[in-house]
């Protein structure tokens, strides 16, 4: 999430009611999570663990809950409680809209677009020539759909990220400030839901092409001409290449990369990311050749145990 002009450091931690390490004129341009931070953003952090990924990454600003050594170049916000904070800023500078209408008129909708009965569309969207949204599907704030695409019905496109810390009292979620980006010639099957990034862009690029009932989690980006097949489950931060091909019933774990033309076939399960130009098979996913060789060797377990028992 970029800000409408940069902060201050000192102006940030007057938000957050909170103690900072560095320049009070330190200049700040946004805020993004960990998977998506870029140089001039704020990134938070919470656990021990993840100090030095939060430290050492292109974050200008660390928002963290104990004070550490600042790195030369960085400044830190020190808080109580990072993601409530984080929370809070997202709050401030981009704060819940209230529809008013079933179409927004801050919306921007290009030449030839069609627009089904029961289409919903938030405030900031833009859609582009020659597209088709199909009955009852629901685009969210500040979604951007290119030219001729097609959405088919019962889709939501740019629904909150399923991201929560686990509290005493409850599930505490972090709001979602980021944004769906769908380029020219992507299709979108029947109730399908693209959530939209935490605090950057969910992205379907040019010419993919996605079955019913597919989930795409938070900030994950999808490459160029794929195909995705019915009940595939994405979740958050996974970059897919291009020309990708996933198969009925696959899910994919967070924040991995599949490589270009990569084939997964159906029901796999995918735990690590992928190297490019393979078939993919199994639970967890493997090399196809070397899944089919494993089953064929397990089917063979029983033959074994006989000629075992033969023996004795």
């Amino acid at each position: 999430m970029n800000f409408p002009q940069p902060y201050t450091l000192k102006q940030i931690a007057n938000i957050l009611q909170c103690f900072y390490v560095g320049d009070s004129d330190f200049l700040i341009t946004g805020c993004n999570e960990i998977h998506r931070v870029v140089a001039g953003n704020i990134v938070f952090v919470d656990h021990p663990k993840y100090y030095d990924k939060a430290l050492q990454s292109a974050a200008t600003v660390v928002l963290i809950n104990k004070e550490v050594d600042c790195p030369q170049g960085k400044a830190l916000l020190i808080s109580e409680d990072p993601f409530r904070d984080f929370n809070i800023l997202t709050s401030f500078f981009k704060p819940f809209q209230k529809a008013e209408t079933y179409v927004a008129p801050s919306a921007k909708i290009g030449n030839n677009v069609v627009l089904q009965p029961g289409v919903f569309i938030g405030n900031n969207v833009v859609i582009g020539d020659n597209t088709v949204i199909h009955a009852n599907v629901s685009i969210y704030d500040s979604t951007e759909i290119g030219t001729n695409v097609v959405v088919q019905a019962n889709t939501v496109l740019g629904s909150d990220a399923f991201y929560y810390k686990n509290r005493p009292e409850g599930f505490d979620q972090l709001l979602s400030s980021g944004i769906v980006k769908i380029e020219d010639n992507v299709h979108v099957g029947s109730s399908c839901t693209i959530d939209r990034g935490v605090s950057a862009i969910t992205h379907l690029k040019q010419g993919t092409k996605i079955d019913n009932q597919v989930h795409v989690g938070h900030d994950t980006i999808i490459g160029e001409k794929c195909l995705i097949a019915s009940q595939t489950g994405i979740a958050g931060c996974v970059e897919i290449g291009n020309e990708v091909t996933i198969w009925g019933q696959v899910g994919i774990t967070s924040g991995i990369t599949i490589g270009d033309k990569v084939v997964i076939s159906a029901k796999s399960g995918v735990s690590k990311s992928l190297a490019a130009n393979k078939h993919y098979f199994g639970i967890p996913a493997d090399d196809f050749r070397s899944k089919y060789k494993e089953i064929a060797a397990i089917r063979q377990i029983p033959e074994l145990i006989e000629k075992v028992k033969n023996l004795q």
